[in-house]
């Protein structure tokens, strides 16, 4: 019997993706491993390996195609002594692969909405991602004619939102689960509508605040004064979890100068004393470490210094991390990415920065993993670079802080009652009141600027 081959879901919160590349043809004999395809997510270009084997029959979506759902059929697959020809006309009939690939989980995470805390990055510290969060739990399956019928979890709030039952819908997913594109159809069809009960409470419910649609955006402005520029998987991921991030955790702020003169010292000191190594360019320096991977190391250590800080917040638990995994803003084309520079807290000075230098050009290439964004314990933000004297960067849902950074500038302050020019760098502490209040913020910014300030003993 034929095996279809459908669109892997890559990342627990993925819904659709761009078919880039087909790495075989119709007619090619394939074994599992097999690398098969290149998919694009909104954060990177991934392989689609083979799980089964057998002889490519039909490919049902071509190279190119963008937008193409969870789940959905894109080749169909010949088995071992099957003819291809019957097999490509037999394939709606096919059988999905019986085995799990790598990249690919459970069905049931595939159509999950990410309203739980998840990688995948905001915009001051995103996309991102958008991963990171505990498995779904099973959704309550509905009654229909005494039998239970299973919708994802983001299939019953679509079908909640719009008024449509999913008991009486017929689902297209694994074993006949209702996902989100058959709630809406029946919503856009009109058909399987809720009882009028339900609709009337939903209706006394106050509304929820609506952006305004593009038609109403574009007839403020004249006809030919513009061009409509599609938004892309990246900046519509990164447009909802900025929604969530801000609709669903409680910021507040905190901000404190801190004085790097020390910090600078030891950065040239350490620079000028890193060993060299050849290179196809002739000798280079094994390291050169910036501002930034400093204040990567101290927001590390200072996690490590105040542990209740270190956390991420759930309805039902407070998650307490073991280790200061810190995401960094990567700014990449067309939005933004957060590579987790993970364990920061045990790594030395030289470790961080060689390896945030192959995490930004692999982001900006998008060529990182899922792991490699998604997940961390707090993310660091900076926009000194671009002589930003502070700001307030927005939480990036799993995280319970992000460390907004500012350039340094020299300012004139007064030390021991006299006035002395220093170079002084502004960071903002965003904080999630219901997992880090005031107070234990204030002190884990505190012991931040301690560590930048004292900046040797991020040696030892």
């Amino acid at each position: 019997m034929p095996i279809n081959i459908t669109m892997p879901a890559l990342s627990p919160t993925m819904e659709e993706g761009n078919l880039a590349k087909w790495l075989v043809k119709e007619g090619d004999t394939v074994s599992p491993g097999d690398v098969i395809a290149e998919i694009e997510t909104d954060k990177a270009t991934m392989e689609v390996e083979a799980v089964d084997e057998g002889t490519v029959a039909k490919i049902v979506v071509p190279a190119g195609t963008e937008g193409v759902k969870v789940n959905a059929l894109i080749a169909i697959l010949a088995a071992e002594g099957e003819d291809a020809k019957e097999a490509a006309k037999g394939g709606d009939g096919a059988q999905p692969s019986s085995k799990s690939s790598k990249s690919e989980p459970a069905p049931a995470k595939s159509e999950e909405a990410p309203s739980k805390p998840q990688p995948h990055a905001a915009e001051q510290a995103s996309a991102s991602s958008t991963t990171e969060s505990a498995p779904a739990k099973p959704s309550e399956p509905a009654e229909k004619d005494g039998k239970r019928v299973f919708a994802s979890p983001l299939a019953r709030r679509i079908a909640k939102e719009t008024g449509v039952d999913v008991a009486a819908l017929k689902g297209s997913g694994p074993h006949g689960r209702v996902v989100r594109a058959d709630v809406e159809a029946a919503a856009a069809g009109g058909g399987a509508k809720a009882s009028a009960a339900p609709a009337v409470a939903s209706a006394s419910a106050p509304a929820s605040p609506k952006a305004m649609s593009d038609d109403a955006v574009l007839k403020l402005f004249e006809e030919g004064s513009y061009e409509l520029i599609p938004h892309d998987g990246m900046r519509k991921t990164i447009a909802r979890r900025l929604v969530e991030a801000k609709s669903t955790i409680p910021h507040f702020y905190l901000t404190l100068d801190c004085d790097i003169d020390p910090l600078l010292k030891l950065r040239n000191e350490l620079n000028d004393a890193a060993p060299m190594k050849k290179t196809d360019k002739g000798e280079e320096p094994i390291y050169k470490l910036s501002v930034n991977d400093l204040v990567i190391k101290a927001m590390a250590l200072a996690l490590r210094d105040v542990p209740s800080a270190n956390v991420s917040w759930t309805d039902a638990n407070m998650v307490q991390h073991k280790h200061a995994d810190v995401g960094v803003a990567v700014s990449i084309p067309g939005g933004l990415i957060t590579p987790i520079v993970r364990k920061a807290d045990e790594k030395t000075l030289s470790v961080i920065s060689n390896e945030m230098k192959d995490l930004a050009v692999r982001a900006r290439n998008r060529k990182l993993k899922p792991e490699e964004y998604q997940g961390g314990t707090t993310a660091v933000s900076n926009l000194g670079m671009f002589g930003i004297k502070d700001f307030a960067a927005v939480i990036n849902p799993p995280h319970a802080t992000i460390l907004a950074v500012g350039a340094g500038e020299q300012r004139a302050v007064v030390k021991n009652g006299e006035i002395k020019v220093a170079t002084i760098m502004s960071v903002t502490l965003s904080t999630d009141h219901r997992a880090v209040d005031g107070a234990l913020g204030a002190e884990l910014l505190s012991a931040f600027k301690r560590h930048v300030e004292n900046p040797l003993g991020m040696l030892v």
